[in-house]
């Protein structure tokens, strides 16, 4: 899954669930169940994410959403694999960018 967000420091998790077009409550869920993601607390106590923690999030959703994994095969394919794991969905993440891109291309000829 290819996703859209501007370069920043930190995304609140409405602009993730935006992004992701999935409910904030399940992002909250994830972060809960995986120790991977590890966003910062602002004083409210609302969930500010790094750019790390949006790559996790697209790996997580990767191996839940499109993989059909379950959140408990998903937590052990990340800490057996979690290295080759990200170097392959990073790979896959870019090939998707430049089809997204090809298709602008095509679309303006």
């Amino acid at each position: 899954m290819h996703i859209n967000l501007p370069e920043k420091r930190y995304y609140s998790i409405g602009e993730l669930a935006k992004a992701f077009q999935v409910n904030a409550s399940l992002i909250r869920f994830w972060d809960n169940e995986f120790d991977i993601l590890k966003p910062k607390k602002n004083a409210k106590g609302n969930r500010m994410f790094t750019p790390e923690d949006v790559k996790n999030l697209q790996l997580i959703y990767h191996l839940v959403k499109e993989r059909g994994f379950t959140l408990e095969g998903a937590k052990i394919h990340l800490k057996e694999g979690q290295k080759k794991t990200l170097d392959k969905f990073e790979i896959i993440a870019k090939l998707e960018g430049i089809k997204a891109q090809l298709k602008q291309i095509k679309e303006g000829l």
